[in-house]
């Protein structure tokens, strides 16, 4: 089991520092420690991503300047990960010229302290750091509870920035295959579709959702609001939403008194497809299918499949006013 799953958050935050000086690692710890905080520590770059993977924690502490990997490219692969991009990275450095600052940020940092350094500035710090994140994460959680997952994606790349627990299981029913070639980007369907509708969302024009169907399952993908920088189309927030025509499926069973798989070849009916189709939907041969309509057909009364779908349509939108069919 992952550490991040086993480590007891109800009544203190995880912390990870890393920094390749004991001195530095000794008074940070302690100074944590006493404030209530689980601390874990990391002494380079590869054990920071480890831990960081391992752990989840709630906030990082990132020395910049480390031998081997530095602090920035370790900021940019935990960015680059959807499990880990959202935990917020605050900078420890002694460079202080300009550029070094602009390259903590542009690494993915959402601030810093200068060295020496004082432990009641990195708690002030960090106090901002992790009000923002508790905000976005119980934001996240909140849509997760009601069905709605959230995904942001950098558009100019198909980067998947984060992702909720329940986005990442969507993505993964619905791609797995892609998503397992490709971990960190989002399916190249979604970035079409974002890539497509973008002029729209910029000027505040909700675009048309994307559906991808899956049997009798789809998943629709909603474009919320830009969350990033506006260069090359900056990040955007997608909430994704499983809709279910099992109900329906109940409902035609019910309605003229089918078997649930003489229910199902009349939904796919109602949706349009032809025998050969249905037959690889439900996993049967098409002349079974054919039974399967011809017994639909002598209980609804009709003769045709277009009668049957315009009957059972009917009576679905009676039960279901917002089904399509």
């Amino acid at each position: 089991m992952p550490l991040g799953r086993t480590l007891d958050r109800t009544h203190s935050e995880v912390v990870l520092i890393v920094d390749d000086v004991p001195d530095n690692l000794a008074m940070l710890h302690d100074a944590l420690d006493e404030s209530g905080y689980t601390v874990l520590v990391a002494t380079n770059g590869e054990a920071a991503l480890q831990r960081a993977a391992q752990a989840l924690p709630d906030i990082v502490l990132l020395d910049a300047v480390m031998p081997g990997m530095d602090g920035f490219e370790v900021a940019r692969q935990l960015k680059a990960l959807p499990a880990t991009a959202h935990i917020p990275i605050v900078f420890m450095t002694g460079l202080t010229e300009t550029e070094h600052l602009e390259a903590a940020l542009a690494a993915g940092g959402v601030d810093y302290v200068t060295k020496p350094i004082k432990p009641r500035e990195v708690l002030a710090r960090m106090g901002v750091h992790l009000r923002d994140a508790r905000l976005a994460r119980q934001t996240r959680n909140a849509l997760d509870a009601f069905g709605y997952a959230s995904i942001t994606v950098r558009a100019s790349d198909g980067r998947l920035m984060w992702q909720t627990p329940l986005a990442r299981g969507l993505l993964q029913a619905y791609f797995g295959d892609e998503i397992g070639r490709r971990p960190a980007h989002v399916p190249q369907a979604v970035v079409d579709w974002l890539r497509r509708h973008l002029p729209d969302a910029e000027r505040q024009v909700e675009p048309p959702r994307l559906s991808i169907e899956r049997g009798a399952r789809r998943l629709t993908f909603r474009l919320h609001r830009q969350t990033g920088d506006d260069d090359a189309g900056g990040e955007w927030l997608i909430v994704m939403r499983e809709e279910s025509d099992t109900a329906v499926i109940e409902a035609l069973g019910l309605a003229f008194k089918l078997t649930a798989r003489e229910a199902e070849v009349l939904y796919w009916v109602v949706k349009g497809k032809i025998n050969r189709d249905i037959a690889d939907i439900v996993g049967a041969s098409p002349a079974t299918v054919k039974k399967h309509l011809e017994r639909v057909f002598a209980k609804l009364g009709v003769e045709t499949r277009t009668a049957a779908a315009a009957m059972a349509l009917d009576r679905v939108r009676q039960m279901h006013p917002g089904f399509q069919g």
